[in-house]
């Protein structure tokens, strides 16, 4: 008799697991990366701020585009077309996303808005 309570307290306790394993889980949208034009890979940059100041460079032409080139190949990771992504935040301008699968599975970084789908 004095193991009752405990007994009782222990199937309320795994009633209550099993129950609450039966909760749908809220799924998980992923997203590719999308290479444009003849690109293979998609330029994944550290943050927002690196992306607009290569881009206005890279667009300025002359010298400042070739160094705008330059310092998107030092400054962005290069991955590959159609890589599953996760979307942590987006913009205006592209988005903050968390690559899900692949070699550089756990990367994250900024991708401008017409390089993901």
């Amino acid at each position: 008799m004095k193991y009752l309570p405990m007994i009782f307290m222990l199937s309320t306790l795994f009633t209550l697991a099993v129950v609450g394993c039966q909760q749908p889980i809220a799924p998980v949208i992923t997203h590719k990366l999308v290479a444009i034009g003849n690109q293979r890979a998609v330029p994944v940059y550290p943050d927002e701020q690196t992306y607009l100041h290569t881009s206005r460079e890279k667009q300025e032409g002359g010298i400042v585009g070739v160094v705008g080139d330059v310092k998107q190949q030092l400054t962005a990771k290069q991955i590959d077309d159609q890589t599953p992504v996760q979307i942590v935040t987006t913009d205006d301008y592209g988005a903050v996303v968390t690559v899900t699968d692949g070699p550089m599975k756990g990367a994250t970084g900024f991708v401008a808005k017409q390089n993901v789908d």
